[in-house]
């Protein structure tokens, strides 16, 4: 089967791999018919991680099942499904608690929790920008889809990571009808995190970056743009609450944040949004921050390489702020968003800027990274059908 692979720092070939295929009972194989481009695959596209060459990426899946094991009882041959990136085993003590983010039996190292497709440090499994996948514990890890799913794939797709992971960003910020938010980032999940505040009645929602082609999309979905080029989001939240901030914030950049004239600062946004919020105000961080980054001591310094960073913890303190962090257990909330998908309530695939084969998937790669202007979200078709 062909498969997107990574080589080495900004290196991506598209070439055979073997098969993947049933491995245990409870496996499902599917054939990919949409998969995405996300922003952490640019961490390991760009050498950021401990990620290996020769690994295939991809955590953002859906597709067709045309395999179950004999232990499969739920789904079907046929089905169309969109897979969590988290891949969970649904009876560990961390998924019993509902956090397949960290579930303890997928994640091979007994000190570590939770595991991903093509994933730097979560498991040794394959990703799905491929023309098929081996899904484990395929009656718990997929969701299946209705009879909308091959003209909707564009929705449904968003569902395997950044709809729910933006969600889980305003659920850790509390974000309740009526509160001023302010989301930090306006990649991907930025605008999910953005989209699902408008979705749960939020009164105002700011969204900062300097991306401008992102930034026209926020103000699409009703929010107010901060262009961070042009002005401070903390001076222009705090001018308009008389000075108190914002009810809460979503960080959704991660430890690659980095100022408009592209000098990195992994605390960058995190402690812009202690300013910003409020006291007693909460936030949430979905933006990715890793123990160990082999590309930031030449980007930061030797403190960021090793995951700390100088966080401004006193303000924090002062103003009994509450932070949530960590990845989104995306079975928490991928049927409810769903649903409101299906009911015509949610569109995310609003995101998307291109659809290409697989075959693109080095280009693709080459002008996501580079933040090209326009290249806001990028979908694969691996059965060719976009």
């Amino acid at each position: 089967m062909k498969a997107a692979v990574y080589e080495g720092p900004r290196t991506v070939s598209v070439k055979d791999v073997p098969d993947a295929r049933i491995e245990h009972p409870c496996d499902i194989l599917v054939k990919i018919t949409t998969t995405n481009i996300c922003g952490s695959d640019l961490h390991m596209y760009e050498g950021r991680t401990s990620f290996e060459s020769g690994r295939t990426l991809g955590h953002e899946n859906l597709g067709q099942v045309v395999e179950v094991g004999s232990a499969v009882s739920k789904v079907q041959i046929g089905d169309y499904v969109v897979l969590p990136f988290n891949i969970a085993c649904g009876f560990c003590k961390q998924c019993e608690r509902g956090l397949t983010n960290y579930c303890l039996t997928m994640q091979p190292e007994p000190s570590l929790a939770g595991a991903a497709y093509g994933f730097a440090e979560m498991g040794p499994y394959q990703g799905g920008q491929a023309e098929l996948l081996r899904v484990p514990y395929g009656d718990f890890n997929a969701l299946r889809l209705g009879e909308d799913a091959p003209e909707r794939q564009l929705d449904y797709v968003m569902l395997a990571d950044v709809f729910p992971t933006g969600y889980h960003a305003t659920e850790m910020a509390q974000v309740r009808p009526g509160d001023q938010t302010l989301v930090m980032g306006a990649g991907p999940v930025g605008l999910m995190a953005a989209y699902s505040a408008v979705l749960k009645g939020a009164g105002r929602v700011w969204v900062a970056d300097h991306h401008k082609d992102r930034l026209r999309l926020a103000e699409e979905i009703g929010a107010i743009a901060i262009d961070t080029s042009e002005a401070d989001p903390v001076e222009v939240v705090k001018d308009a609450t008389l000075g108190l901030g914002a009810d809460n914030g979503c960080e959704c950049v991660g430890y690659q944040a980095h100022d408009p004239s592209g000098h990195e600062d992994a605390s960058l946004t995190v402690n812009q949004l202690i300013d910003a919020v409020r006291f007693t105000g909460s936030i949430g961080v979905v933006g990715v921050y890793l123990p160990e980054d082999p590309g930031g001591a030449d980007a930061q310094g030797e403190l960021e390489a090793k995951g700390k960073l100088p966080l401004d913890y006193g303000t924090m303190w002062f103003k009994g702020q509450t932070m949530g962090t960590g990845q989104a257990p995306v079975k928490r909330y991928n049927r409810a968003l769903r649903d409101l998908i299906a009911g015509g309530r949610a569109e995310p695939g609003f995101i998307v800027s291109h659809e290409l084969g697989l075959d693109e998937a080095p280009s693709a790669y080459e002008h996501f990274d580079r933040r090209d202007d326009g290249w806001t979200k990028v979908v694969l078709h691996p059965d060719g059908q976009g």
